[in-house]
């Protein structure tokens, strides 16, 4: 039975072809395991790089990693790693192998990969090579490490983000004794670029397990996300809220949309919280001003972790917003479209809503508030109803013909918007201009 798609499966007939061994490998053959549709192509072939290269000679090839075994091929404009069977050793940086030495031997080969479930080869004539049982792995729902858990770990401390990585997007658990390794290793994640545990984090978060992982693992991510650490445990002394702050936070992250930006405002939105709290003469407890705090905060953070910057400002921004109610007033509605546009007004009721899943269950009602919020930005934007300069019936032009000038254009517009806005004013040119007339 052959399991490939097409393009693998003739980059594999060919290597076979030319006298070499060749298998898909990793995450791919994973992804088959499970029914899923594989992201990556990645081929391991017995064929040293020049080989590989002769052997795919009339196709473009890119010599992107010769000295560790990988040439990268072309197919129809797909990219496709070819990496040699190879030995690795010694890794005094934490993360690259001093020394890489090829071999022949495919289970050598599949013997320095991190878990047991990425350590599975396949070729449509052998069937899967599975040295290290990662296909029962894969059925019971396990992440263990391939050989000693706190060598692998060694090797590549980003490994230990990996493995919560993919326990939150699996839904799978920890082997025990990786587990140990793990927390054993995790001070070693500060060693590691902050763009490879960027990634990781990302992918963590927009997990389907991401509560769960959240909770169990906020020890390890505190490494590399201090701030973090204060939350576990922190009591809110609040009506509103039955979890401590960190349940309140996975909850909350578990609760939005798993797309990257929505996903870390989720978790990064009451980061200022242990830093703000006070309480009244009740003993209840207070945060008064932790989104602007929590804004900087967050913007701090994904500074450090090389958040790129569009994503980090859409974060900030809804952090900043994430308590200020919104009413279900059209009036309210579009000054709020006027001021941070459509996208971002989606997000932040996104993000409302998904903070009331983390509150006491009384106050489960407010679902039906931001239903009705999303019905009325939809309205508002499905009649094309005037909440901005642009959509004005009046532009600059305008206002010079009727003798303004100078900044007084814009304040003039600006005025009329307002009144439009408020039903003072139809948005039509005639009746703007009678009113710009009435005003001289």
């Amino acid at each position: 039975m052959n399991l490939l798609d097409p393009k693998a499966a003739f980059v594999i007939e060919r290597l076979n072809h030319a006298g070499y061994e060749a298998y898909l490998v990793g995450g791919a053959v994973r992804d088959l395991i499970m029914n899923k549709e594989p992201k990556d192509t990645d081929i391991t072939t017995s064929a040293l790089p020049h080989e590989t290269k002769k052997v795919f000679e009339d196709y473009p090839i890119i010599e992107t990693g010769l000295k560790h075994g990988t040439v990268t091929l072309l197919l129809n404009h797909t990219p496709i790693e070819i990496t040699t069977f190879r030995i690795e050793t010694g890794y005094s940086d934490g993360r690259h192998p001093d020394k890489v030495d090829f071999t022949k031997d495919i289970t050598k080969d599949l013997s320095r990969r991190d878990f047991t479930m990425n350590s599975i080869a396949y070729n449509p004539v052998t069937g899967f090579v599975d040295p290290f049982n990662g296909k029962d792995d894969i059925k019971n729902g396990i992440i263990r490490c391939v050989g000693t858990p706190k060598e692998r770990f060694t090797e590549d401390s980003l490994r230990v983000l990996r493995a919560i990585r993919f326990a939150s997007s699996s839904g799978f658990s920890i082997d025990g004794e990786t587990e140990r390794a793990m927390t054993e290793c995790k001070h070693l994640l500060s060693n590691i670029s902050m763009e490879r545990v960027y990634s990781e984090i990302v992918k963590l978060l927009c997990g389907r397990n991401v509560k769960q992982v959240l909770l169990k693992y906020s020890g390890i991510i505190s490494v590399v996300i201090p701030e973090i650490s204060r939350m576990a445990g922190f009591d809110q002394h609040n009506f509103h809220h039955k979890y401590d702050l960190l349940e309140h936070t996975a909850t909350v992250t578990e609760s939005i949309e798993p797309v990257p930006h929505l996903r870390l405002a989720a978790f990064l939105h009451d980061v200022a919280k242990p830093r703000c709290m006070s309480f009244d003469d009740d003993g209840v407890g207070h945060f008064y001003g932790h989104p602007a705090l929590g804004a900087k905060i967050a913007d701090e953070i994904l500074q450090k972790l090389k958040c790129d910057n569009e994503t980090r400002e859409k974060v900030v921004k809804l952090i900043k917003l994430h308590d200020n109610p919104i009413e279900e007033n059209e009036r309210i509605i579009k000054r709020k479209l006027r001021s941070i546009g459509k996208d971002l007004l989606y997000d932040l009721i996104a993000l409302q809503k998904a903070d009331t899943m983390g509150l006491a269950d009384e106050f489960q009602c407010r679902h039906e508030h931001f239903r009705i919020l999303t019905e009325m930005t939809e309205r508002i934007l499905e009649e094309e109803q005037c909440f901005s300069l642009k959509a004005l019936a009046v532009n600059g032009h305008d206002m010079i013909e009727c003798g303004f000038k100078g900044k007084e254009i814009g304040e003039k517009l600006n005025w009329l918007l307002e009144a439009v806005i408020d039903g003072k004013i139809e948005n039509e040119k005639d009746a703007l201009i009678e009113q710009l007339k009435k005003d001289r």
